[in-house]
């Protein structure tokens, strides 16, 4: 990881180190004077100018995504810690940096199998009925391509197919036996040259074969059993930060329990971490590049 200190103003690195910041929670802060633009600064590690410890904000965000709710992890906070932070600031932590690490992530080129799982599920939202559509790869269950959506159907699956076949063209896709799926291949994947499809098409029509595509299913599961006690997902807005959240989650930081491995690592993404704390070092590289 590339720790060079860049001035927050100018971003040049013509600085000299000049007295210390005193913070009640984050200990003490270098501070800088950048000798371009005459300012005083302290390095952009990913939390500049936030008033809580960098472990304290890393944690919430991984046990809101593990599995428990903002006013849970409030709750935790103020049985074991001596200055509490609100249900509200979680949540405001968990879309702050999903948003500032999805940034960074989207950067990334993964190594993929090509075998594609892709398919979409209703999540409930109370007063309505939303639709998150997902893929994985399966070799190294990394999920590379989401979508978030109010609606089911051609225009939607056509957007959610691009965004997960962007980084590169599978050997196949599986889907479910829906009906605007084969125009949609034709319309992104129709080959003249080939005369048909540049990519395979796996049907699995439940209907006729009494087989589901299980496995996207078990990432559904999964991703139901999270999202029974997401409030903030009454909010359009904030729905789709909190969905790419539980996929950083299952991508990054937590360990798949089928293959014993990250998904990334799989995918040849490796965190350089220098501790288990795998939230934080996501974000300190993901301020590298903003």
């Amino acid at each position: 990881m590339n720790n060079k200190v860049k001035c927050v103003f100018c971003k040049k690195s013509n600085y000299i180190k000049k007295g210390i910041r005193k913070t009640e929670n984050r200990g003490n802060i270098q501070k800088y004077y950048c000798k371009e633009c005459h300012k005083f600064f302290t390095q952009d590690n990913g939390f500049y100018r936030m008033r809580n410890s960098e472990s304290k904000i890393t944690s919430a965000i991984d046990l809101y995504f593990s599995n428990l709710s903002s006013r849970k992890v409030r709750n935790y906070f103020r049985r074991h810690l001596e200055h509490n932070s609100s249900h509200v600031t979680v949540l405001d932590w968990c879309r702050r940096y999903v948003l500032k690490v999805q940034k960074y992530v989207n950067t990334l080129e993964p190594k993929l199998s090509g075998e594609f799982y892709c398919d979409d599920t209703e999540i409930d939202c109370e007063h309505r009925k939303d639709h998150f559509w997902c893929n994985v790869d399966w070799q190294t269950r990394f999920i590379n391509g989401i979508h978030y959506s109010i609606f089911s159907g051609e225009q939607e699956a056509k957007e959610f197919l691009q965004k997960a076949t962007s980084k590169m063209l599978p050997k196949f896709i599986s889907t479910d036996g829906a009906q605007f799926y084969p125009r949609v291949f034709k319309k992104l994947f129709y080959s003249n040259k080939l005369h048909g499809l540049k990519v395979e098409h796996k049907v699995i029509n439940t209907l006729k074969t009494g087989n589901y595509n299980v496995r996207i299913e078990t990432v559904f599961s999964k991703i139901k059993d999270r999202v029974n006690n997401f409030r903030g997902l009454k909010a359009l807005w904030s729905a789709p930060i909190l969905m790419a959240g539980i996929i950083l989650q299952h991508n990054f930081i937590e360990e798949h329990t089928t293959i014993k491995d990250y998904p990334c690592e799989r995918a040849g993404l490796t965190i350089p971490t220098k501790t288990n704390n795998r939230w934080l070092e996501l974000i300190k590289q993901s301020a590298e590049i903003q």
